[in-house]
């Protein structure tokens, strides 16, 4: 199984997105704290790890925990705005330190939109030049992008542009807003969008890159929504192999394993013939309405067939469709009995043996408190001016001692 988990390097960023779901915390690593995290994926013999925040390149020790993971025999990614990384000799030392793969993300080729999205004068330059940087450097690039509603009506755009401009980037993610934590969940109006508000865009976009020999992921997208696409949802391809993810959030949440990719469905999802494999309407935020789910009805095997002989997935496992089969259904028996129009929350905690679980998630200092504090501070006054309102405030939490 391909596994691949999250390390959050830093919770701060030097931008402001209205609809960011993971805004600063007290929360600080130090390598030592980060080191644990690296240890305990190679444990649990995942494939590789994507750094990300806030804004990873902000952390100081960044090449150095890139190297580490590394040199453990993880596959390392990071995501990053690319303000940083626009920096050519930045660039080169992540890439000597043991990065392999960057996701730049740009939400709008349209200079206004993007800036408009990030808070920020002249962001879209500096994450198309770090694109740039990062090729130049050997490391893989791919392009993330969250979908929301400045955008939802011109992802084929942003595509076009990169085919023809970015042509060495050869894989796509694009990750439905997720309206349920930090800024997002309390700016919903303004950046959260219907499903069809994207739907014609979503399919011109993935019909230009499918066109051009390109891979791509879509996140939290119900598959009645991407029906032609189906095989690239990321909960689908994840409910078919039966994988699961790790987030070490740096946060009050501190690690999340994530094995039912089952959210929100309407009563009209019971006659899909997708149901079983579709992650529904990814939503705990009320952001969007399950009445635009609708059953489809094609076959689900052609989809399943697709991701099971996909030549670019590492974690092929299975021989044959009948193989398949069987252990879904064993699966199926435990997860999916007595499923319902809506399903509880699909995180669980880490249910290892009390000796085997995980350390905790970085550490809150005095001085991790006050940086906090100004920042939050700092973020409120942006904020106010760019009229977007501030996230919920931050769960109190006691400081501890560096490796406490």
């Amino acid at each position: 199984m391909a596994n691949i988990g999250y390390i959050q390097v830093v919770r701060h960023c030097n931008h402001l997105c209205g609809f960011c779901s993971n805004p600063t915390t007290p929360y600080t690593h130090t390598f030592e704290t980060m080191k644990v995290l690296v240890d305990d994926l190679v444990d649990r013999d995942y494939f590789g790890v994507i750094l990300t925040g806030g804004e990873p390149t902000l952390h100081p020790e960044l090449p150095r925990i890139c190297r580490y993971a590394r040199e453990r025999g993880l596959h390392v990614r990071m995501i990053t705005n690319g303000t940083r990384l626009a920096d050519g000799a930045f660039a080169r030392e992540l890439a000597d330190a043991g990065l392999q793969l960057v996701h730049v993300s740009i939400y709008s080729v349209r200079p206004e939109v993007e800036a408009q999205l990030r808070g920020s004068e002249g962001t879209l330059a500096r994450a198309l030049g770090a694109m740039d940087a990062a090729h130049a450097a050997g490391i893989e690039v791919n392009v993330n992008c969250v979908i929301n509603k400045l955008n939802a009506a011109h992802l084929d755009e942003n595509v076009e542009h990169y085919l023809e401009h970015h042509p060495y980037v050869r894989h796509f993610v694009w990750n439905n807003l997720d309206p349920s934590m930090g800024r997002a969940e309390v700016n919903q109006a303004q950046f959260t969008p219907r499903l069809i508000d994207f739907e014609a865009s979503l399919h011109r976009a993935l019909s230009l890159l499918q066109a051009s020999g390109r891979t791509f992921r879509v996140e939290k997208v119900p598959l009645c929504y991407m029906v032609d696409f189906a095989w690239a949802s990321t909960e689908t391809r994840k409910i078919v192999k039966g994988e699961e993810r790790v987030v070490h959030f740096l946060d009050a949440k501190q690690t999340v394993r994530q094995t039912d990719w089952e959210h929100i469905y309407s009563e009209a999802c019971e006659a899909c013939t997708l149901r079983t494999i579709c992650g529904g309407l990814f939503d705990r935020g009320n952001g969007y309405d399950p009445r635009e789910l609708y059953p489809v009805f094609v076959s689900r095997d052609t989809i399943v067939r697709a991701i099971l002989e996909d030549p670019h997935d590492p974690s092929f496992r299975y021989r044959s469709l009948t193989e398949w089969q069987e252990d879904f259904d064993r699966r199926c028996h435990e997860t999916l009995a007595g499923a319902h129009a809506t399903r509880p929350a699909p995180h669980e905690p880490d249910e290892r043996p009390q000796g085997e679980r995980l350390v905790s998630v970085g550490v809150v200092t005095e001085q991790s408190r006050r940086k906090f504090e100004a920042k939050r501070e700092a973020e409120a006054r942006r904020a106010r001016a760019l009229g977007i309102a501030m996230e919920r405030d931050v769960e109190p939490t006691e400081p501890e001692p560096p490796g406490g």
